[in-house]
Parts: C-alpha cells; structure tokens; sequence
C-alpha cells in the first residue's frame, strides 16, 4: 500500500511540475551569457602588419595574441607547417625567418611584421625539389611525415650555420674558424629540437649528410 502510494505521489510530482513548467511558474534555464572580459571580447583591438611569405606579401590585419603559426595556416593557408606540441618542443612548426629557423608556434605574428618568411612550401622551384626535400625521399627520413616539414626546414637552417661556421654544443674545436664538418654527431645535435614520433632518426642523419654535400 505504501508503495504504491509513493508511486502515485510521485507521478502526481511529475505532473505538476510539468505543467507549472509550461506556463511559466518554474522559470526556464537560460543560457549562460559570455563574459565581457578582454580576452574574450571578439572585437578585441588587432594590428596591422606585412608578411613576406616564400617570396609574396601578405597585408593582415590580426590579434596581438595570434601566433605567426595560426597565422600561416590559418589565414594565410599555408598548412604545410604542423601544428605539434604547441610549446615548443617538438619542432614540427619550425619555419625560416630572414634565413633563421624558430618555432612558430612560440612565435607571434606582430612580432616579424616585414619579416622574410619561408615555410615548407617555399623550399621548391615550382616542379624542382630542394636538395634537401630530394635527400630525404631517397634516404627514407621520413615515415608518416607529420614531423618532415619541420626537419626539412630545421635541416636547411642547420646546414647553412654549419657553413657559417657557428659551432655546436658537440664541435670539437669551438676556436677553430671556418665551416664546420657535419659528422653524425654534428647533425645529431644541431637536429635534437625536431622529434620524429616514428623515429627515422638514421634516415633523417643521412639526408641531412646528403643534403649538406649537395649545397656544398
């Protein structure tokens, strides 16, 4: 009897509820409404600025906050450059401005207005591979490839400073002047900001070594 009283008295809840619900007893949940704090105002002030991608000019109006790697995939189209870690340790949105590689993601786009910027995309002459994109076809540095454009860009900063003669942490003679030899060792460690999840490691070693000799 008791039960089914509390199964009766709880479907007459039910009702009740139901109905003060339609005609607006019971107030109806709202949605919550954005703050109007800065960091979420949509409206927020933004910058103009000039970029200089892989030999075109790019006239963008963007957020300070923006990162030059949402930039470059983002509005300029260049999705080449991989979104990794987003911290800057991975490598994988690495980039070459005014001839010096950075992670892009740790980067903001303010901060290279009228900057020289290559990306991936901008390695090639038209049909024609970079010296440095033929190697690593040809010596398998590469297996899913999501890493690749960032250690193909990473590998052409790193070449050029050896030629440069800008040492190491691994160079054994840090006095002597003059370009310094890419051993192993060498590329080990002037590649050691570019992970490759798959770990084609000994590939990437000998097409950077290929690559090297082939600008020399």
């Amino acid at each position: 009897m008791n039960f089914r009283f509390r199964r009766r008295r709880f479907g007459q809840l039910i009702i009740v509820s139901a109905v003060a619900s339609a005609i607006g007893v019971i107030p109806k949940k709202t949605t919550a409404q954005p703050r109007s704090d800065s960091t979420t105002t949509p409206d927020a002030a933004t910058s103009k600025i000039k970029l200089r991608v892989n030999g075109k000019e790019y006239s963008l109006q963007v957020e300070p906050r923006v990162t030059l790697l949402d930039t470059l995939r983002d509005r300029i189209g260049l999705t080449g450059t991989k979104k990794g870690c987003g911290r800057g340790q991975c490598g994988a949105c690495t980039v070459l401005v005014n001839g010096q590689r950075i992670n892009s993601c740790l980067a903001l786009s303010v901060m290279y207005d009228d900057a020289e910027i290559t990306t991936i995309e901008g390695l090639a002459r038209g049909t024609k591979l970079h010296p440095i994109q033929a190697a690593f076809i040809k010596n398998d540095g590469l297996q899913c490839g999501y890493c690749t454009p960032g250690q193909i860009c990473s590998a052409v900063a790193a070449i050029a400073e050896a030629k440069a003669g800008t040492a190491s942490a691994v160079t054994a003679d840090v006095r002597k002047q003059g370009q310094v030899e890419l051993t192993d060792i060498e590329i080990r460690e002037r590649m050691s900001g570019n992970l490759c999840r798959c770990g084609a490691y000994a590939g990437i070693v000998a097409a950077v070594k290929e690559g090297s000799q082939a600008n020399s």
